[in-house]
């Protein structure tokens, strides 16, 4: 993280805010009519870790100028959803624009040897084939935002045939004038837990007030809690001043009236049931896409998308094959965008932890099916120690019976077989329907839709269940047991519930990568 000083310095200066907004009935661009002969350039944006936890989206304490600019200027969508709440699967799947479970990228950081089956390619190759130039990364964000973590064979730079060749872009950091048209990928790692995240909310010109924010209902209220709460919500405005620069850089250039930016979160927030899990802090996330001339300014779309749209939506943009395996469609840049019935997301193996769900979004429904109910949501996994302070602090108040019925239901010894939550009356998801006979045609329209799925599509993660082999010596396993052992002061401070850094630790001990 070279450039900490100047991002922390410079950054924070530029207090703005996200927003995320849709468009009903854009203008179609299967030829560009927009732009003229002119393919328009693409910017995709991809902040780590967060959930829809923006201004634009209503959620207290924190302020996103820049990304409440392109979300007035441009499209918010309001219910958008990753196939996996765990960043290389989902990533994997948008990479390819079909759900991760459909070519066996669905187990967290597993493949990374195996080239990707047939027919399936990397975007990135149409892209190519339609004349775009690839680019990886940016120097204006933290970490320089070249993070790939796809589940199969890739090179960051390179030719792709998918047997000799794996490379997904051509260059890396900056874009001219002569890559047009280009496509630009950036990761926004701010967002994602780091040892960065007390130095920027201690060099932040106004740190998010520990009064001023609104926890959800299964937290428990401690000041340890909310001050992670609101460190993280420090590390969203440090990123939206990044997206400023980001749009600086683009009209400073002259060319941000023939580009399409698109953000969004990769996988929800890291964070008490969010990244990792089914609920909606893990698999629904914020998305804009602004493009003058395409893009109609202030809409707002409430129908379901998945984040593999993204990726049929950037190729039908750039005049690209849309490949007949591909199961994602357009949802902007068309006159009538194919919204879905319903979505799908899928849980697996997560570093040490061998687990199984699956989860159907429909009709203002959230549907769970566990196929390993005895694996309890807090199974004791190292990536939660050293990284959720909230888990560390609400498992101490559970022991001594001070959690109330909401707080504790994290902390359960075993998941229900089944899941139905009401998303409009209770957009916590906290009180189970399943076994409620009022909704059993409810909870039979949403089993038909699983088994509908099902019906259509491979799921890989299903295959292998009873036979799957988790690795256990992974960085994050082998950082907690040195703590425990030869820091144990280190270790209290986890415990308490404080934000520690971790990473030297990591360089240290750990022989393998979360």
């Amino acid at each position: 993280m070279n450039n900490m000083k100047l991002n922390v310095s410079d950054v924070l200066k530029r207090g703005y805010a996200i927003a995320v907004f849709w468009v009903v009935g854009v203008m179609g661009l299967g030829e560009c009519e927009a732009y003229g002969k002119d393919k328009p350039n693409i910017i995709w944006l991809m902040a780590e870790d967060i959930g829809a936890d923006l201004e634009c989206y209503g959620m207290e304490g924190v302020e996103t100028p820049n990304l409440n600019r392109l979300a007035e200027e441009g499209a918010r969508f309001t219910s958008v959803y990753c196939p996996s709440p765990i960043c290389s699967p989902n990533r994997s799947a948008m990479m390819v624009g079909v759900d991760q479970t459909e070519f066996g990228a669905q187990h967290h950081r597993s493949n990374r040897n195996v080239p990707l089956p047939a027919p399936y390619k990397p975007m990135t190759h149409w892209l190519r084939e339609a004349g775009y130039t690839n680019i990886i990364g940016s120097n204006l964000v933290m970490s320089k935002g070249g993070k790939i973590d796809c589940n199969f064979k890739t090179k960051m730079l390179g030719e792709y045939d998918g047997v000799k060749q794996f490379g997904l872009f051509d260059k890396r950091l900056e874009y001219t004038e002569a890559d047009q048209p280009f496509f630009n990928q950036i990761q926004l790692v701010v967002t994602h837990r780091g040892d960065w995240w007390n130095e920027v909310r201690n060099k932040a010109p106004s740190p998010v007030l520990l009064d001023e924010i609104d926890l959800p209902p299964y937290y428990a209220d401690t000041p340890e809690v909310r001050a992670d709460w609101a460190t993280y919500l420090d590390t969203i405005e440090y990123m939206d001043g990044e997206v400023g620069l980001l749009m600086d850089e683009l009209e400073s250039k002259g060319m941000d009236s023939n580009t399409v930016v698109i953000f969004i979160g990769d996988n929800g927030r890291c964070n008490l049931r969010g990244k990792g899990y089914l609920y909606e802090p893990g698999i629904r996330v914020p998305m804009i896409v602004w493009g003058p001339g395409i893009i109609e300014a202030g809409t707002v779309v409430e129908e379901l998308v998945s984040v593999t749209d993204i990726t049929a939506s950037i190729l039908n943009l750039a005049g690209a094959e849309i490949p007949e395996y591909m199961t994602a469609r357009p949802v902007f840049g068309v006159e009538n965008p194919e919204f879905r019935e319903y979505v799908r997301s899928a849980r697996d193996i997560w570093d040490e932890i061998d687990d199984c769900s699956r989860s159907i979004v429909a009709d203002g429904f959230k549907y769970i099916r566990n196929y390993m109910p005895e694996v309890p949501w807090d199974a004791g996994q190292a990536y939660l120690d050293l990284n959720r302070p909230a888990v560390h602090v609400m498992r101490e108040l559970d022991r001594n019976g001070r959690l109330s019925e909401e707080e504790r239901v994290f902390f359960q010894e075993r998941k229900p077989k089944e899941e139905l939550y009401d998303l409009k009356s209770d957009p916590h998801e906290m009180r189970n329907l399943a076994k409620d006979p009022v909704y059993s045609e409810v909870l039979m329209r949403m089993r038909g839709y699983e088994e509908k799925w099902l019906a259509e599509h491979r799921d890989y993660g299903l295959e292998d269940l009873g036979r799957r082999e988790v690795e256990e010596a992974l960085a994050a396993y082998q950082v907690r047991d040195v703590l425990q052992k030869e820091y144990p002061e280190v270790w209290k401070q986890l415990e308490a519930g404080e934000l520690v850094k971790t990473k030297a630790f990591m360089k240290k001990h750990g022989k393998k990568k979360m």
